[in-house]
This record gives structure tokens, sequence and C-alpha cells, in this order.
């Protein structure tokens, strides 16, 4: 066989599934599940988990989504089944699913169990649970993507931080991902992100990856930039003492828009776009301070 051909062939072997087999995987709830062949019908409960589906290569197997399930723009026609915490059974088992997809503190997963239907946990709340759980689902979905699309997050973030500004390296973060307000403290995917970036965060990671934080508490650590999708945004001003904050006064806050604000706030194949957005983010604002009335 001529070597060019040869070559050929096997890049084009590299694309397809692996050999159909057995796989048992533990999901993040310890449960060691398994499946006697590469599903083909998937739905999936959680955004993350959609998008790193699809990443795989493997967006045709998906046959339901939640109502928040919405890149790459594919999914959006996709039957919707409801949200993420609390799904609705019938409409996943309407679909006929061979797996379902689910973060382990959503509801129902039992039950679906109990009517005979696969079920994976997985939560992902850090870089590394995104590199284990693409592997997992690689395994899962018997493709060989998953390390290469890791590889590409990586080079992604690294690209990003180089886009940091010298007088930016070190500014201290605060990134809200919820207005009650929910934070994203240094042990999450996030916080992870802002420390590759060379930035500094004032939320600690013994809080938990997304706590709730006393609004108090970023007045008294008054970091160098704000972070935080439109709805918080808009109800900055009215928080006792944030006009004060260096932040406020010297104009480094950065509103995000919702579509930005998804792709900050999921963990998974776009978090080396999210990284671009918060490098972007500093680098709009490394120039002279320019004070702000409070």
């Amino acid at each position: 066989m001529p070597e060019r051909l040869a070559r050929v062939l096997l890049a084009f072997m590299a694309l397809l599934p692996l050999q159909a087999a057995a796989v048992t995987v533990r999901d993040d709830g310890g449960r060691s599940v398994q499946l006697a062949q590469p599903p083909q019908r998937i739905v999936s409960v959680l955004p993350a988990l959609t998008e790193m589906v699809c990443q795989l290569g493997q967006c045709a197997r998906l046959v339901g989504v939640d109502r928040y399930s919405s890149w790459p723009a594919s999914v959006k026609a996709l039957p919707r089944v409801g949200g993420g915490l609390e799904p609705s059974i019938e409409a996943i088992v309407a679909l006929k699913p061979d797996l379902v997809l689910m973060a382990g503190s959503a509801r129902g997963g039992e039950r679906l169990q109990a009517l005979g239907i696969p079920v994976l946990n997985f939560e992902p709340k850090t870089h590394e649970d995104v590199q284990r759980i693409l592997g997992l689902l690689g395994q899962v979905l018997g493709v060989p993507q998953a390390p290469q699309v890791w590889r590409e997050i990586l080079a992604g973030q690294e690209a990003a931080a180089q886009a940091v500004p010298a007088p930016a390296r070190a500014w201290r973060v605060y990134f809200e991902v919820n207005d009650a307000p929910y934070a994203a403290s240094q042990s999450s995917f996030i916080g992870q992100t802002l420390v590759r970036l060379g930035l500094g965060n004032i939320v600690p990671g013994d809080l938990g990856p997304f706590p709730r934080i006393n609004p108090e508490m970023v007045v008294r650590a008054d970091p160098d930039v704000l972070m935080m999708g439109a709805r918080q945004g808009e109800v900055l001003a009215s928080r006792p003492g944030w006009r004060q904050m260096r932040a406020v006064r010297q104009g480094r806050v950065c509103v995000f828009s919702p579509d930005e604000a998804d792709i900050l706030v999921r963990p998974g194949p776009r978090m080396a776009e999210a990284a671009q957005l918060m490098a972007a983010c500093v680098a709009r604002h490394a120039g002279p301070p320019q004070e702000r009335r409070p």
C-alpha cells in the first residue's frame, strides 16, 4: 500500500468512533454505570455537558436538552425537557434515551434509573473536573478526541494570558456569578482561570467554589476589578458602600452581556473563550485610572 494512502486511511480511522464495547464509568455520585455499547440517544440536562458532547463531535446523538443549553446553535432546535435541576421526567422518557447526563444536584435521576434508563451524574466545578469528565465522556461515546479538546482549552487560556497587560497582573478580582450574591472563589474553575491569567481573587477557596457572600465582604476587600453579568451590573450602585470601592471609582467594572456570561459560567470547551473575555476586560482598564465621583 502506498505510504500516502496509508496515512490517509489512518487519519480517517482516527475520526471514527472506537470499536463498540461495554464500558463501565464511575460518575460524580460514586455510582458505577455499565453501558453495553456507546449510547446513540442522549438527553443532557446540564449546559456544560451538552457543550462537551458537541465539542467531542457527537452533537447528533443528542435528542433532548435542558432549557438553558444554547451552544452550539444546533442544540436550540432540540426538544426541551425543562430546567436542569428539576427536569420533566415524562419529557425525558418520551424521547426514549439510552443515556441521560445530569448534574448530581438535579432531581429525578433515581426515578429514571428505576425506569431502566442509564443516568450519569457529572458536576464540573474545577479545571480538573472538566478534564476528567471530558475523558469519561470520550470513553462513554467511544471517541478519541477528549485529550485534544483539553489541550485546545489549555492553549487558548495560555494565549489569553499573554494578552493581559503587565500593569494588570496581580490585580485582585471580584467575580459575581449570580445576584444573591454568589461569587466565584479561588477554588472554582473561574478562579483557576483568573490564576492562569495572572490575576488574583478576593474570595478564598475554602468558602467553596461558588459561595453566597455578604456584600460587605467585597467592600472590605476593595478589589481592583469587578466582573459580573448585566443583571448584577444594574443593581451594583444600589449596594451600600459599593460606590466607594476603587474598582467603581476608577471605572474598572466589566459587565458582560447574557451571551458572554453564559460562556464565562459554563465549565467546558469554551473556557478558552472565557479566558479571552476576562483578559479583554482587564486590558481595557489597564491604563491610568480615571477617578469617578461616588
